[in-house]
């Protein structure tokens, strides 16, 4: 919505003001250990109001900036006071809820993915009253303010407040950051993490070449009380499918155990892309499996975040899932690989087959070394261990 009011202002690339975005990006996902610190060293309530702070800071900083630096500034103050809100509430949740740790991580990631629905239509009638710099000033004020005010009604759970769950494997020790990293699960985690993300982000980015390429891009998908096309259509799924992924995958691990969920959704976003690939020339085909896809890879930050608490206990999870959430990171650096893959074999079914080995990768991972690892990791630490 901003970025082409601010291109016609000041006539810059698109590009260059993009660069914004990847800034906030790296930004919020790469300081969530030291987050994670603040986090289980003050508590949940200054960390977030703090948050607040900084994420309407960002929008008033953009409101008046006249540069791209002025832009980068406003970025890297987003991705602060995001990165504090969101780390924030997803340990808050693991700490909570310990029987119910996938749905309640899962609604937390859903509220994150989904709560910018609510601001899209009121930004975009104001860009277009107004001028984008009011936009950002406004909403920045709104945003920061209803941060900071439920920022007052957060609190961590006293130790007695809360127990281990009678239902769930979980460790019955808390971990440091320094004994998670010593161990080899951590590593099998973030392998798994990094394999997932980084298929989906490229499966992402590359949609709109994959769908031009298969000639669906403009193609009308017609349901009767409303028509769109095809690619605009999918693109609208992948937020619906990502909120609805995270709370549901969550809940069923909470049924049936972290890493058969696992298997089941990283198998089912692995076939998917490879069904894409195969039948993705058919604009339904494309429409619904691209929903698949979607659907199969909002999970993750639902699942991950969860095992880690089950594993390495809730005392110091912010630390702890603040690294493993580096994952995303890495997945970034290694989205534009995607791009070269295309460019150098002429084809985006190449960037296809790709996702979908590490996908299904990370799904033969979670049954054949996860779960028995797991498994060790438990018994180890004194948890009983069901047959």
């Amino acid at each position: 919505l901003f970025v082409p009011e601010i291109q016609k202002t000041f006539g810059w690339d698109r590009a260059a003001i993009q660069v914004a975005f990847t800034i906030f990006v790296v930004v919020q996902t790469w300081l969530t250990p030291i987050e994670g610190y603040f986090i289980d060293k003050y508590g949940p309530s200054r960390v977030v109001l703090f948050g607040g702070l900084m994420t309407g800071l960002a929008w008033v900083i953009n409101s008046y900036a006249t540069s791209l630096t002025g832009f980068y500034l406003g970025s890297v103050a987003g991705g602060i006071g995001v990165g504090c809100v969101y780390a924030t509430c997803i340990n808050n949740a693991l700490k909570w809820f310990p029987d119910r740790r996938g749905l309640a991580v899962g609604l937390t990631a859903g509220g994150y993915g989904a709560g910018s629905a609510l601001t899209i239509l009121p930004i975009a009638k104001m860009i277009d009253a107004g001028s984008y710099a009011q936009a950002f000033f406004v909403f920045g004020l709104i945003q920061g303010a209803l941060i900071m005010l439920a920022s007052l009604f957060l609190r961590a759970p006293s130790r007695d407040e809360v127990r281990f769950s009678s239902t769930v494997l979980q460790s019955r020790r808390d971990y440091t950051l320094g004994e998670a990293l010593r161990t080899p699960v951590f590593w099998v985690m973030l392998l798994m993490f990094t394999c997932t993300v980084t298929g989906g982000l490229m499966a992402v980015a590359q949609l709109g070449v994959i769908a031009q390429d298969l000639g669906v891009k403009n193609f009308q998908v017609n349901l009767y009380f409303f028509a769109m096309a095809a690619l605009p259509f999918a693109l609208m799924l992948d937020r619906i499918m990502n909120g609805i992924s995270r709370p549901l995958f969550g809940f069923i691990s909470d049924r049936i155990g972290r890493e058969k969920t696992m298997f089941i959704a990283f198998a089912m976003e692995g076939i998917g892309i490879v069904a894409l690939g195969y039948f993705g020339s058919n604009p339904w085909a494309f429409v619904i499996l691209s929903g698949v896809v979607f659907l199969a890879w909002g999970e993750v930050y639902s699942l991950f975040s969860a095992t880690a608490a089950d594993t390495f206990g809730s005392k110091h999870i912010g630390k702890i899932y603040g690294v493993l959430y580096c994952a995303k990171g890495f997945a970034a650096l290694f989205v534009p690989v995607g791009n070269l893959l295309m460019q150098a074999t002429g084809t985006w079914a190449s960037v296809l087959y790709t996702v979908a080995i590490m996908d299904l990768l990370a799904a033969f991972l979670a049954i054949a070394v996860l779960r028995p690892m797991l498994r060790r990791h438990h018994a180890a630490n004194g948890a009983p261990v069901p047959t």
